[in-house]
């Protein structure tokens, strides 16, 4: 009975403070989360029978068939693997590595300033 006699001491706007606290997570945290994730997921859809695909462990390989069930992959040593459509991550694109032009590669080294 004690306890029911005491008046609450809190202060009445807690309760809007923790519903600013949570839609700051959601907006800032789980909303560009589950974009990001359904993003990946429209990727993965888009990988075609003959496009190179890379999956979410890192494997690498060629697309050779894809059905709803079932993508199957051909690895460079000609294994043909399968795998579920969600764990393929996207198509792979290698990176271009930034060649020097041939004037670059014969071009004179610069003397100016050289005192003899």
């Amino acid at each position: 009975m004690l306890l029911f006699a005491t008046t609450q001491k809190g202060s009445p706007y807690i309760i809007l403070i923790y519903v600013v606290l949570f839609g700051g997570l959601y907006f800032f945290f789980l909303r560009p989360r589950s974009r990001k994730q359904k993003a990946q997921r429209l990727e993965a859809r888009q990988v075609e029978v003959g496009d190179r695909a890379r999956t979410i462990g890192g494997m690498i390989g060629t697309v050779v068939s894809r059905t709803d069930e079932a993508v199957t992959l051909r690895t460079a040593g000609g294994t043909d693997i399968e795998f579920v459509p969600s764990a393929i991550a996207g198509k792979h694109v290698p990176p271009v590595a930034a060649s020097t032009g041939p004037e670059d590669e014969h071009e004179e080294p610069s003397h100016e300033g050289d005192d003899k």
